[in-house]
């Protein structure tokens, strides 16, 4: 898919502001600073349709981004950041709840892992609450054009097994910097979409 006809539809902060038109979301979750904007744009092939930023927390609304009318990818805040206020983390931790669990037409909730570090106690949660809500564990390993070749394999392995993954789970290795492993995430999604 060479290119896809992509905007911003929404950003939310509560259901009543959520876009109302029926098609499937995919939603990405994960630490801040983890790569979601800068996966967003390497599927879209937009550079700056989400918007990266080097200072982690600074996405505190729910983006949705249309996708040629078909579905949306949907950019949840990001977790962890301990800079932020715990009446903010809590917020938007509030926000992301509601929306996992209240939307009627989500579709699937993938997690972005860093690649070169062990996943958090926080992603460890935020793992047990995706398999609790009863969606399939699909994780996203970022950055792993910064990982060492011959260090990859076990930072995968190593990922595996901290979020306790099983034969009916998805990881898809990947780099916005390389494109490494967009085709695998685009085709996954058309599939999920196509099924749901």
């Amino acid at each position: 898919m060479d290119y896809v006809n992509a905007k911003l539809l929404a950003t939310a902060v509560k259901p009543e502001q959520y876009p109302d038109t029926f098609v499937p979301e995919i939603a990405f979750v994960g630490r801040s600073n983890v790569g979601k904007s800068s996966l967003i744009n390497c599927l879209t092939n937009r550079a700056k349709l989400a918007r990266t930023s080097s200072s982690p927390g600074k996405t505190a609304v729910i983006n949705f981004y249309d996708i040629d009318g078909m579905y949306r990818l949907v950019d949840l805040p990001g977790y962890g950041y301990a800079k932020v206020s715990k009446a903010e983390r809590d917020r938007w931790s509030g926000m992301i709840e509601t929306y996992l669990t209240d939307r009627y037409n989500l579709t699937a909730v993938v997690q972005l892992v860093d690649a070169r570090h062990k996943p958090s106690q926080d992603d460890i949660t935020m793992m047990n609450w995706i398999k609790s809500i009863g969606y399939t564990p699909v994780v996203i390993a970022t950055k792993i054009d910064k990982v060492k070749k011959s260090q990859l394999e076990k930072n995968l392995t190593e990922i595996y097994q901290v979020l306790e993954l099983d034969d009916n789970s998805i990881l898809f290795p990947f780099s916005s910097e390389t494109r490494s492993g967009k085709e695998d995430i685009l085709e996954y999604i058309a599939e999920i979409c196509k099924n749901s």
